[in-house]
């Protein structure tokens, strides 16, 4: 490759066509690569620190980032600041998606710090940029010096019409009954995030046995990059760990670990019990040899390879877990729907040692989510945040905002739960779910939507049905397995597969899995985990319908009313009045408040009943059409020397001419009415959107009926 000459290799995937490019740009970077879908376009360069860390590995020291520049749309940032600021939640979420796929992928003992970083140079509002960016971290990676054992690749999957479509368009997305985004090597499935419309376990399948076939061809195609355009990759030195040293910390600590695993300690007893070992193992062979400058650092990573054994062979040996259960019990799970009084719907769901206290906001209108992003802006009617605060699990820290945990935890319960949520033609107020994690030993996503579900029952959301969550693990050896349910937190640790999966009865809504093995995991043993899945999730709903089997039948007398009317597009000029005169009068003499969009429609909310009929009925005279021969009760608002204007609806007068102000004669209209009386007045005709009124005759019908 001669300088500034690119290499340019490109696949079909689907009925896409896919390009990886590297040579060009950013070349200082470990690695860099230009990769394309249509006219999207994301760079990703990655690179490493110039030596390892001094403490011990306890997870790979990796940072991805996703950011998305606006002029790839050829826009503008809006607001004060005219450029890109703090991510957007879109792109924590890419973020995470790349993280999630490569991670798994580094090898042992790796510490050195390394940064992917995949920036969006291109847009055409047409294929999304997220998916595209782990392709492209992972062939950055690939022909970086970063030791990274891969490929991965990722598609992201559809559905509809009953037709599988890989890395479907924005406007496809739009009618998709499913949506996944797959992640796997050349040996397996690494990561899947997404959901559908209460879909069959099968349809789950069939969408990663569809998906994996691609998989294959992107990562052939980033080993093909690698030979062309590859760097020697740097060597990872496994910590020396003595012989002798090994040898003493295993047979010191093995017999007490063994003890209190099968004791089965609750969280805390544990934690604590592993301390005290550990530093009991420290300073015993710190005195037993005093001249190894990294004793303390040998024996602590011995004592977490003993924790790590002991704790997996107590499963695939006598198929218990570190808390007595068996594989497939879940624990014990209490429920108090209605647990805030004046909260408008809520719920204290508790599994084992995790809680969850989840709470529904009923809004209106104005209370939406604006979303400005490459595609244009969007309003979003319905919010799910969760929160974890230090104390959920006994630690002492500040709370800085929500960080990527928090904010890939609340899409996770989003999406189980948007696709029961009412129409907003059915059900027109914005929605607004809080997770509060009080307490946390794994599965608090899961307690998330379990709360979330029950709490929306409490508000009166007529959602589609209930839904529950379970989170799977996995321990493996390669010859044996075991599927756990329900898995704690030293389970995720120590596991080898991190599955969750939401749904109704009726199907699945949401799904997320994370797999450790740089082999991914068999398709058979997936199938496993996916039925064990749904028999711990229906269990759920049984406890959760015997608490609460139905949304009430009422929402809060604490959430405001709603009531969606529909005006002519014509006419709402004339609705809201000059400056807005017309809806600030309803709204000082009702109370209510008043929200009109462009297609028509009037929302009108109040707290209090009399003032929302109050105020709906003023609204419905607005679409009201003036009737010859009818009666009306109208308002005088302008007298003039040959009569009186009377708004007989809003926005719509007639004249009333003088000589029908009374059935006397009168000299002066002033004499007989006042600005602002309201008279009652019958239309006589009409001309040209012109209307004749009369008082007179309706007074003459009056004597003739004494």
């Amino acid at each position: 490759m001669t300088k500034n000459t690119p290499i340019r290799l490109e696949e079909q995937v689907g009925d896409k066509a896919i390009s990886f490019e590297t040579g060009l740009l950013a070349k200082q970077a470990g690695g860099s690569v230009l990769a394309r879908i249509g006219d999207t376009v994301v760079l990703s360069a990655c690179g490493q620190a110039n030596k390892p860390k001094d403490t011990p590995p306890s997870f790979v020291p990796l940072s991805c980032d996703y950011r998305e520049r606006t002029y790839a749309a050829g826009k503008i940032p809006g607001g004060f600041f005219k450029r890109e600021g703090k991510s957007r939640d879109k792109e924590i979420l890419a973020s995470r998606l790349t993280d999630r796929s490569v991670r798994p992928l580094f090898p042992d003992y790796f510490n050195t710090e390394t940064q992917v970083a995949n920036i969006v140079m291109s847009s055409d509002g047409i294929n999304d940029a997220d998916v595209l960016a782990i392709n492209a971290a992972s062939a950055a990676l690939m022909i970086s010096d970063v030791p990274f054992n891969g490929p991965v690749a990722a598609v992201r999957l559809g559905k509809a019409d009953g037709k599988f479509i890989m890395n479907p368009t924005y406007e496809e997305r739009a009618v998709s009954e499913m949506e996944l985004v797959i992640s796997g090597t050349l040996h397996g499935i690494l990561m899947v995030e997404g959901g559908g419309k209460e879909i069959a376990n099968s349809e789950l399948i069939a969408a990663m046995e569809a998906a994996k076939p691609e998989l294959d061809k992107l990562c052939r195609m980033q080993l093909k990059l690698r030979e062309l355009a590859g760097k020697p990759k740097t060597t990872v030195t496994p910590p020396e760990i003595k012989a002798d040293l090994k040898a003493a910390v295993e047979a010191m600590v093995t017999p007490e670990i063994d003890k209190l695993l099968n004791s089965f300690p609750e969280k805390h007893a544990m934690e604590q019990a592993f301390n005290t070992i550990t530093d009991a193992a420290v300073k015993a062979m710190a005195a037993k040899f005093p001249d190894c400058a990294t004793t303390a650092y040998q024996t602590k990573t011995v004592v977490q390879d003993v924790i790590y054994t002991v704790s997996r062979a107590l499963v695939l040996n006598r198929r218990l877990r570190v808390d007595g259960r068996k594989t497939d019990e879940i624990r014990q799970i209490t429920i108090q729907p209605g647990y805030l009084p004046r909260t408008h719907g809520s719920a204290l769901f508790t599994r084992g040692q995790t809680q969850a206290m989840v709470v529904t906001t009923l809004g209106t209108s104005d209370d939406t989510q604006m979303i400005e992003d490459l595609v244009g802006k969007t309003e979003d009617r319905f919010m799910l945040h969760y929160n974890f605060p230090g104390f959920s699990t006994g630690e002492v820290k500040p709370d800085r905002g929500p960080g990527r945990r928090e904010i890939g935890h609340g899409h996770l319960a989003k999406r189980a739960l948007l696709p029961l949520l009412p129409s907003a033609d059915a059900f027109p107020y914005t929605i607004r779910i809080v997770s509060d994690i009080l307490e946390s030993n794994g599965s608090s996503s899961m307690a998330s939507v379990c709360g979330g579900s029950l709490s929306l029952f409490d508000a009166g959301v007529p959602i589609k049905g209930a839904c529950s969550g379970i989170a799977m693990g996995l321990i493996t050896d390669g010859s044996r397995h075991a599927v756990l349910s329900d898995i704690a937190g030293v389970e995720d640790h120590f596991g080898d597969m991190d599955f969750k999966l939401t749904g109704t009865r009726k199907g699945v809504t949401a799904f997320q899995m994370d797999v450790k093995l740089a082999t991914g995991i068999p398709m058979e043993v997936l199938k496993e985990a996916i039925e064990q899945a749904t028999k711990g999730r229906l269990h759920i709903l049984d406890l959760m319908d015997a608490a609460m089997p139905a949304p009430r039948a009422d929402i809060s007398e604490f959430a405001p009313r709603i009531v969606k009317l529909m005006i002519p597009r014509d006419k709402i000029g004339a609705f809201i009045g000059p400056g807005g005169k017309n809806i600030r009068g309803i709204i000082e003499r009702t109370g209510a408040n008043i929200e009109v969009e462009d297609d028509g429609s009037v929302f009108v909310s109040s707290v209090n009943k009399a003032s929302l009929d109050a105020a709906k009925s003023m609204v419905e005279m607005f679409s009201m059409e003036v009737e010859v021969g009818k009666v009306y009760k109208g308002k005088v608002v302008s007298i003039v020397d040959f009569g009186a204007f009377v708004e007989v609806l809003p926005g719509k007068e007639g004249l009333l001419h003088i000589s029908e102000v009374d059935v006397k004669r009168i000299n002066r209209v002033d004499d007989v009415l006042k600005m602002g009386q309201e008279i009652e007045v019958k239309v006589l005709e009409e001309n040209n959107g012109k209307f004749r009124l009369s008082r007179r005759v309706l007074m003459q019908q009056g004597d003739n009926k004494k």
